[in-house]
């Protein structure tokens, strides 16, 4: 299992390398939200919560692309995102959210052949299914961004969220500052968001 407290200090400089030379697109969320219409948050796991996801750096890498990529195609926003070794979130603005769903089954289906043969596993189950919470207010905006950008914290991945590098957190940190943020986390806390529905 792909676990960032255990990898030495050459191992998470070679990840930070290759995300910071390849790139992340930036996705800077903006500081006040005039409309929370069809906005969603989004999360798939792992058959039984296995780490089929985290099987190497660079699988993480590669689907966390393929999942920003995919939402840059079909999302208004993306506010937030966050992959971890055996499940992943979004909270996305779309207006077309059927059609948002069938493409993250497409996604789950291209994810599930190509990590099958690499790891000559033809016929196992990579993904369980994809829930959606619809966002109810600015409150429960807040709190979802808050509860993806921590789950790896929560997780036990990392001892601090800046550490975790399969986020859109730094875009975040730039686009609002650290102490903002820190504030939000104090303000609009995760409480026991994602209890029922969230476990390894």
């Amino acid at each position: 299992m792909y676990n960032w407290r255990q990898m030495t200090d050459k191992e998470r400089k070679e990840v930070m390398l290759i995300r910071k030379e390849r790139g992340f697109p930036k996705h800077s969320p903006p500081h006040v939200y005039t409309s929370l219409s069809n906005c969603f948050h989004v999360c798939a796991a792992n058959f039984e919560h296995r780490p089929i996801i985290g099987h190497s750096p660079e699988r993480m890498y590669q689907f966390s692309l393929g999942l920003v990529q995919l939402c840059l195609e079909f999302c208004n926003k993306l506010y937030a995102w966050c992959v971890l070794p055996n499940h992943w979130h979004l909270l996305i603005q779309c207006d077309n959210f059927r059609k948002m769903l069938v493409a993250i089954g497409q996604l789950h289906g291209r994810s599930s052949r190509a990590w099958n043969l690499e790891d000559n596993r033809l016929g196992r189950q990579c993904w369980h299914c994809c829930s959606n919470r619809y966002i109810r207010n600015q409150n429960h905006f807040l709190a979802s961004r808050n509860y993806i950008f921590m789950n790896p914290v929560k997780h036990g991945y990392v001892a601090s969220w800046k550490d975790w590098p399969y986020s859109n957190l730094p875009e975040y940190l730039d686009s609002i500052g650290e102490e903002t943020a820190l504030q939000c986390l104090d303000d609009y806390p995760i409480l026991d968001m994602g209890a029922k529905w969230d476990h390894d």
